[in-house]
């Protein structure tokens, strides 16, 4: 079973008015004294407005699910401690009243004075997901076969359409925000590992990086674990959607090792179509037509899910994961994403029924335990993390 880990980022808002609060050590200090959780779990951010969580290393997307939901409500716990709530939105909503604290690291020291403008705009939050990889070789290889899916992802997980209290008109404000870094967005084509490290150290030698932990591309290598890290997607409103994405992640990984080892022909997108995928997915979401770039034609955007299942679905049963996915799929399909869901709340009671909305669904069961089915019991750590510890 390959294995996988995921992190989550959440904002800290004012409950009355949704306006972020910069009460992250308050919060990760009352997290520390939470029964619920372990040591590290609960990490810092870049902003005093955010804190982040990691999962220890998973097998199964019970797993996955069941970790979440209990760090969730933990740190959610505290915040209520520290007059604030925890939201598990992509983009703050509503604007901060004055310049935000930055965490007082001299990492993020650094990137505030490279870029005070994007650091203090840096008001965002992401799903990373973690996934074994044999080598690093596999990993690159991984990486290369999942470039022509990395607009999907980021359709499927939208959750940013609000921004300073007004729609964007993007379903994920987040992907254009986070793509202003000089190394992000779709990672380019790798020869090999080899290739993948002398490109990552010319950027470092010309100063493009301060280090390693700065490449932002929406795949990479980790540095500290042996994974392949995926962080196209916005954080999740709920729980069951994150391990959805979880699952087609690992999925996505699995059938990329699996074409790599048979050597399968690898679809190698032109960079404009991946670019224009990419805004594309970003702008709308699933509610309209998106790009395949591996065609490439302009597809409904369920069509185009429809390929990735057909795609993943071999790796997603051998998992034992395809009904859940599938039924997860489905529902997402059915319901909107978690964009569409913020700008339907918005629609209906406007900031109030949002931060209502927000409130109830980061630390919401799901919805197989809502509906009477009996939960399974809580799981505990094993050794490791899956995370890498920060942005």
């Amino acid at each position: 079973m390959i294995t996988l880990g995921v992190e989550e980022e959440y904002l800290l808002l004012n409950p009355a008015d949704g306006e972020p609060v910069a009460r992250a050590e308050a919060v990760r200090a009352a997290s520390d004294l939470q029964p619920a959780l372990r040591d590290g779990e609960v990490q810092p951010e870049m902003l005093q407005v955010q804190v982040e969580v990691a999962t220890p290393v998973c097998e199964s997307l019970d797993e996955v699910g069941e970790h979440l939901l209990r760090m969730r409500r933990a740190v959610s716990a505290a915040a209520e401690q520290n007059g604030c709530m925890l939201a598990a939105c992509g983009a703050a909503p509503f604007a901060c009243d004055g310049q935000v604290s930055v965490t007082a690291r001299p990492r993020y020291r650094s990137l505030y004075v490279d870029a005070p403008q994007l650091v203090d705009e840096q008001l965002i939050n992401g799903m990373h997901v973690h996934v074994r990889i044999p080598d690093r070789g596999a990993g690159v290889a991984v990486i290369n076969r999942l470039r022509p899916w990395l607009p999907l992802l980021v359709a499927m997980s939208a959750n940013s359409p609000l921004w300073h209290g007004d729609d964007t008109g993007f379903a994920s404000w987040r992907t254009v925000v986070f793509g202003r870094w000089s190394v992000s967005g779709i990672p380019p084509l790798f020869a090999d590992a080899t290739d993948y490290d002398h490109r990552v150290d010319d950027l470092l030698d010309v100063g493009a990086l301060r280090d390693r932990a700065a490449i932002y591309w929406q795949a990479r290598l980790s540095e500290r674990y042996p994974t392949v890290e995926i962080r196209a997607m916005d954080v999740q409103l709920r729980v069951d959607d994150a391990v959805l994405l979880a699952g087609i992640v690992r999925a996505l990984i699995t059938t990329a090792i699996a074409e790599d080892r048979a050597g399968a022909a690898l679809s190698s997108p032109a960079p404009e179509l991946l670019a224009s995928a990419q805004w594309h997915a970003a702008r709308y979401g699933l509610g309209d037509r998106l790009i395949d770039p591996r065609i490439p034609r302009s597809v409904r955007a369920a069509d185009l899910v429809g390929r990735l299942m057909d795609h993943v679905g071999a790796a997603l049963e051998a998992a034992g994961d395809g009904p859940r996915v599938t039924a997860l799929v489905d529902r997402l399909l059915t319901e909107g994403t978690g964009a569409a869901r913020q700008r339907a709340a918005m629609h209906r009671g406007g900031p109030e029924a949002l931060l209502g909305m927000l409130a109830t669904e980061t630390t919401a069961a799901p919805r197989s335990e809502r509906q009477g089915q009996p939960p399974r019991r809580n799981a505990q750590p094993r050794l490791g993390r899956g995370g890498s510890g920060g942005r």
